[in-house]
C-alpha cells in the first residue's frame, strides 16, 4: 500500500485498517485522519506520536490501560497482541517462567495502576523479564513515559506490517 492509496481511503476504511495500531484505541487514527493528505508513512507515525504526546497524563495512562498484561490467556487479546506475544516467545514459556512473569506483571499493575507495556515483537522472553524486573520498582511518571515510548514502537511495527504485508515482521528490528 503506498501513501497515495492511504490518502484515498475513506474515514471508515482508514479506521478499519489502522484502528488498532495503538492497542484498542481507534480514536487515535480517527483523530489523525483529518490531517490527510499525509506526505509519507513517517508523517502518519509523527501525527500519531504528536497526538499521544498532546494528551494529559490521564490520557496517556488510559492508552497504557488498553494494553493487555503479558502472557495471559488469549481471551481478551487482540490478534495483533497474540502475534506479538508469540513472536517474543511468551506463548511457549514453561509454567514456572509464566508464573514468575504473571507475578511480576501483577506487582507492576498494582504499583502503577496500568500494565507493563513493552514492544514484545522487538524483545525475547529474557529481555522482557529483565526489563520488567528492572522497571517494577520505578517511578510512576518515568514508567508512564517508558510505557508510552513502547506504545509508539508497537505502533510503528504494526504500521510497517500493514503497509508492507509481505515483508518479514518478526525480525525484531527497530
Amino acid at each position: 500500500m503506498d501513501i497515495n492509496t492511504v490518502n484515498a481511503l475513506t474515514y471508515e476504511e482508514f479506521l478499519e485498517i489502522f484502528g488498532n495500531v495503538v492497542e484498542k484505541c481507534p480514536i487515535i487514527p480517527a483523530a489523525i485522519w483529518a490531517h490527510r493528505p499525509f506526505k509519507s508513512f513517517s508523517d502518519i507515525e509523527a501525527q500519531i506520536s504528536e497526538f499521544i504526546d498532546s494528551l494529559p497524563e490521564s490520557g496517556k495512562e488510559g492508552i497504557l490501560r488498553c494494553h493487555p498484561d503479558l502472557s495471559l490467556p488469549a481471551v481478551n487479546l487482540t490478534r495483533d497482541s497474540v502475534d506479538e506475544q508469540r513472536a517474543a516467545g511468551l506463548v511457549s514459556m514453561s509454567s514456572g517462567e509464566r508464573a514468575l512473569l504473571l507475578d511480576l506483571c501483577a506487582r507492576y499493575r498494582q504499583r502503577f495502576g496500568f500494565p507493563f507495556v513493552i514492544c514484545a515483537r522487538a524483545n525475547s522472553t529474557e529481555t522482557i523479564g529483565r526489563a520488567l524486573r528492572d522497571r517494577v520498582n520505578g517511578e510512576r511518571a518515568q514508567e508512564r513515559d517508558r510505557g508510552i515510548e513502547e506504545v509508539k514502537k508497537i505502533c510503528s511495527l504494526r504500521m510497517r506490517q500493514i503497509l508492507q504485508p509481505t515483508a518479514e515482521h518478526s525480525t525484531n528490528k527497530l
